[in-house]
């Protein structure tokens, strides 16, 4: 018999069985195992009645994440991109190297029980997205995915490896992933955007939602982003048409023109720092605002919208300015939160010469 089915059997009569790397972390052996998709769902089906209270509550599926992740993988068949799932595993679990390697080899088959309980400490969204995807397109089975196993008795370290995870992880900011996903095609505007319009050109910061003191940037990129998905009125995935790009392009190019200070920007009179620090108008809430207004003037005067937008030129825009306390700033303050946006907008409306709507006198009439 050879040494394979000897440790298949001393497993257990009924066992999992993966192509796997062995490793060591804090003196511990864990494994990274290649796993087909079909055996996902399957590997860890689970009763929530196994797993300790205190462990359970931690893993409640945020089921509205669901969808996007899984037509993630259905949209993408060809390039889509999985990192690892992690688990912990209760129960016998035992590694046997490839013959030519030794005892002491790192290749070799990982062979799991089936009665063992497996406890994902990271990627249940993407396992429960694999599930429904599969369901759609069964052909994906076959494809793989990496699992780190971890053996874990009682599954007593699995709570802490939960928190050890998520906590040191760092998300990307939303400036990064805007500026990294060439798939979405408003993501993709947006670049276009920054690279291509004059105001914006070398002038946005591309990786942070916030800009430094000292920096040379003035606009943050995730900030053109909400602003312009405010103007298009878009839901994100919506996909654009050629008359959208064109209309965002034009509008942020009138902004510029008839915004004095963006103008003085360009003419290398005035530094981003100063803009920054003594007006409001490239702020991110700032910039929401003139997306809403935009909207607003677009759908009311298709012909003349550009004429209407004329009025950004008797604005007052610095932060010290009355147009602006208890709306964008209170007590000297930026504040952020949509109302403030909301009430900005109106503002801008206004002086624009545009009446505002009985939805928007509302607005006002709480302030």
């Amino acid at each position: 018999m050879s040494r394979s089915r000897i440790y298949e059997q001393s497993v257990g009569s009924e066992t999992y069985g993966f192509d796997a790397i062995r490793g060591t972390q804090a003196r511990r052996e864990f494994y990274v195992a290649m796993c087909p998709l079909k055996m996902i769902p399957k590997l860890f089906t689970f009763n929530d009645y196994d797993i300790p209270p205190e462990l359970r509550a931690q893993r409640t599926l945020r089921e509205s994440r669901i969808p996007a992740i899984k037509n993630y993988i259905l949209n993408n068949p060809k390039d889509y991109v999985f990192s690892s799932l992690t688990t912990s595993v209760d129960g016998v679990m035992k590694f046997t190297p490839a013959v030519s390697l030794g005892e002491e080899g790192k290749l070799g088959r990982l062979y799991v029980n089936m009665n063992s309980r497996l406890l994902i400490n990271d990627g249940q969204h993407r396992r429960k997205a694999i599930e429904e995807a599969l369901k759609e397109k069964p052909e994906l089975g076959h494809e793989m995915i990496s699992v780190v196993f971890f053996h874990d008795d009682g599954l007593k370290r699995s709570q802490q490896m939960f928190s050890d995870l998520n906590k040191n992880a760092i998300k990307p900011t939303k400036s990064l992933n805007i500026l990294y996903d060439h798939r979405d095609e408003f993501a993709k505007l947006i670049v276009n955007l920054a690279n291509t319009i004059e105001i914006f050109q070398g002038r946005v910061e591309l990786e942070k939602t916030s800009i430094s003191n000292s920096s040379t940037k003035a606009f943050t990129l995730n900030g053109i982003a909400d602003a312009s998905m405010k103007l298009l009125g878009l839901r994100k995935g919506k996909k654009l048409s050629d008359v959208e790009e064109k209309l965002v392009k034009e509008f942020w190019e009138t902004v510029s023109k008839n915004i004095a200070e963006w103008q003085l920007l360009l003419a290398d009179k005035v530094t981003a720092r100063e803009l920054r620090n003594n007006f409001v108008h490239t702020n991110t809430n700032l910039l929401n605002a003139l997306g809403i207004v935009g909207k607003i003037i677009m759908k009311e005067y298709p012909d003349s919208w550009k004429e209407k937008l004329c009025n950004l030129k008797k604005i007052d825009w610095s932060r010290n300015s009355s147009d602006w306390e208890g709306r964008l700033i209170i007590n000297g303050q930026m504040q952020k939160h949509a109302a403030g946006i909301e009430l900005a907008a109106n503002t801008i409306l206004q002086k624009c010469g545009i009446e505002l709507s009985e939805d928007r006198q509302k607005i006002e009439d709480k302030l």
